[in-house]
């Protein structure tokens, strides 16, 4: 039992829960607009790095060759980008 739950799975996992709880206390109402932007890109990328970790050590990425790991990264990277720049510029799309 103890070397279960000290394990680097166990240890992504614990991030990940508190990840979505940082998430979730970020994005309450009653925020000013200018705060409710800054939320929702903290929102954004806090869930890229949920992806990211996800893939690297659940899907085992991390120790994948490094041409797909780079895919991967190049991915989530350019994905996250895309999304932010919808949304802060809506107009130009």
């Amino acid at each position: 039992m103890h070397s279960i739950l000290f394990t680097r799975p166990t240890a992504v996992w614990l991030f990940l829960l508190f990840l979505t709880a940082l998430s979730v206390a970020l994005a309450h109402d009653g925020l000013p607009e200018l705060a409710q932007h800054i939320v929702t890109i903290s929102v954004i990328v806090i869930a890229f790095l949920k992806v990211r970790l996800v893939g690297l050590e659940f899907m085992e990425l991390r120790t994948a060759p490094l041409p797909l790991r780079a895919v991967f990264e190049t991915w989530v990277t350019l994905v996250c980008l895309g999304i932010l720049l919808l949304y802060l510029f809506p107009a130009l799309f």
